[in-house]
């Protein structure tokens, strides 16, 4: 099996870098050392099932690091990746958002972190409507679900990794 585009290349990066790369696209940097160090990998699947086994793994005081790089949702992002996972929520009506941002505080309020969902593909009023739902969970069954969600976005954050450093996108 030959690997895909980009994964040989991430393979052969200096730890150092690897782990600056891996941290974009998730921000616990526990994280992102246990999966550097996982290299080399035999393929893009391997990658990422490393990826979910070392999220899973994690602290919940990681588990919140990996958080502390997530802005609200409806909220302008502070990097590339979010900005681009919440374009749907940037046009967005004003009333949906200021929606948004009400139920961001309640959940914020009711679990003490940032509501994660994996909003890539998803309308404004999608978002709003998991986040209702949501609300309705404990605090068990949100973590549960909020690593869910962390793992399809670090996913998709992963794909893009590589997509980037085969076309020599990366700076």
């Amino acid at each position: 099996m030959t690997a895909p585009p980009g994964l040989i290349e991430f393979d052969a990066l200096s730890d150092a870098r690897a782990v600056e790369l891996l941290a974009r696209c998730c921000s616990s940097t526990v994280w992102a050392r246990r999966v550097a160090a996982g290299r080399p990998f035999r393929s893009a699947d391997a990658l990422y099932r490393t990826a979910d086994e070392v999220l899973a793994a994690l602290t919940e005081s990681e588990v919140d690091a990996a958080l502390a790089g997530h802005p609200r949702i409806g909220d302008r992002a502070d990097n590339p990746s979010s900005a681009r996972e919440q374009s749907a929520v940037a046009s967005a009506g004003d009333d949906v958002r200021a929606r948004l941002r009400a139920g961001n505080e309640a959940y914020e309020q009711k679990f003490g972190h940032v509501y994660l969902v994996c909003a890539s593909g998803r309308s404004a009023h999608e978002l709003l409507d998991v986040l209702h739902e949501r609300l309705g969970n404990d605090a068990a069954t949100e973590r549960t679900i909020l690593r869910s969600e962390l793992a399809a976005i670090n996913r998709i954050r992963l794909e893009r990794l590589l997509d980037e450093i085969a076309s020599g996108q990366l700076r």
